[in-house]
């Protein structure tokens, strides 16, 4: 043993030095330098690929760009219940944020996020997000104070409109009492506007015979489908371009191909692939993203597993990663799209989708507030959420 491990009787023990752990303090300084950084190295803003739903990020698709024609359109001509379906991760709820800033002063909103409750709770929550106090708990009262606010913002021309999303996870029962909400009308007025929003079970929940008093009130249905090559390579250019005037070259060719093929063109994993392959290319000092970078990246993530098991569950044979890289044609144009996603819809006889001619601008940017001015109201200060 060597000697300076040995200790005579009565001889103190010298001290140990050990390094001390950082403080939260300087954890989260060492956080905000590594990230001027990361943004500095590549010359953004911000970040370009954020995991929560922002707004001002949204990139109008022609099926993102049709369904909020369709819910304007909607809301406009009063006809009481809309519908949304999108599959995960394809900016849903970005979308209604963006819609329900496009109301915020025009219109009185609540926006439902919590689906997991009771009629009661529903009620509430909805009487909460309107600014309506409800000092009990009885349903009766509660449906009174409802009215009486709806017939209030009627009398001001002021629409009531309520977005409940991830609403396949309502129970028959809670869908029962959103139905009777619509019961709320005058002769030739919904006094209130219903947008139920979610993944495309709750297309096949409000298929079901049981429901189809329901269904048949929904008169508008709007679908968000992935995105197809093209519109992938504009998603991506544009985030980045509200981070950077000068970012658009990033990704090489090479790996939007990949991205747009391991994605699936769905924006969520775009944003991760995008984000993760900026993060090792600062790591690796490569000012231009690559295929190779990509496919370092998804393999990390395991987006191959994750590609295979969507592939299989939209009926295709393809799943491995030689061939989502290989067949650089994948999601190129939106026929490969819609055979690659073909949600369940019920019947067309159920609902129209209003369509607007003049919201064919060009893909990506936001609806000019002229062209959807349809609330001839003074703005109101006192508005609902969010």
């Amino acid at each position: 043993m060597s000697p300076c491990f040995l200790h005579f009787p009565g001889e103190r023990m010298p001290r140990r030095t050990v390094n001390p752990r950082p403080t939260a303090k300087q954890t989260a300084r060492a956080t905000t330098d590594l990230n001027y950084m990361f943004l500095n190295y590549y010359n953004l803003r911000r970040h370009p690929f954020g995991a929560t739903p922002d707004p001002r990020c949204l990139y109008l698709s022609p099926t993102h760009r049709e369904a909020l024609a369709s819910l304007l359109y909607g809301i406009q001509a009063e006809r009481g219940f809309m519908a949304m379906i999108a599959p995960v991760g394809m900016g849903k709820t970005t979308l209604l944020y963006y819609l329900l800033e496009h109301l915020r002063g025009k219109a009185r909103t609540a926006f439902i996020f919590q689906t997991q409750s009771t009629p009661r709770q529903l009620l509430r929550r909805v009487l909460d997000d309107l600014g309506v106090g409800n000092e009990r708990d009885d349903i009766v009262r509660m449906h009174q104070q409802l009215n009486d606010f709806l017939f209030r913002e009627a009398a001001f021309r002021r629409p009531v409109v309520v977005v409940i999303d991830e609403a396949q996870n309502l129970s028959d029962q809670v869908l029962e009492s959103v139905r009777l909400l619509s019961n709320f009308e005058t002769d030739g007025l919904k006094l209130i506007q219903i947008i139920l929003a979610g993944q495309p079970a709750l297309a096949d929940k409000l298929a079901r015979p049981e429901l189809e008093q329901l269904r048949q009130r929904f008169a508008t249905v709007a679908r968000l489908q992935p995105l197809d090559r093209p519109e992938t390579e504009q998603y991506i250019h544009h985030r980045l371009s509200l981070a950077s005037a000068t970012a658009r070259g990033l990704f090489n060719l090479e790996a939007l191909d990949l991205i747009a093929a391991l994605s699936r063109g769905i924006p969520r994993i775009i944003n991760n692939l995008c984000f993760n392959a900026l993060s090792l290319g600062f790591a690796t000092h490569k000012r231009q993203i690559d295929g190779a970078i990509v496919r370092e990246v998804a393999a990390d993530m395991d987006i191959v597993s994750l590609g295979s098991e969507g592939h299989k569950a939209h009926g295709s044979d393809s799943g491995s990663l030689a061939s989502a890289i290989g067949s650089k044609s994948l999601l190129r144009n939106s026929q490969d799209r819609d055979s690659l996603y073909s949600a369940p819809m019920f019947p067309r006889e159920a609902a129209s989708v209003a369509k607007c001619d003049g919201a064919q601008g060009a893909p990506g940017h936001a609806l000019p507030d002229a062209q959807f001015s349809i609330f001839p109201l003074k703005a109101s200060g006192n508005v609902g959420r969010p």
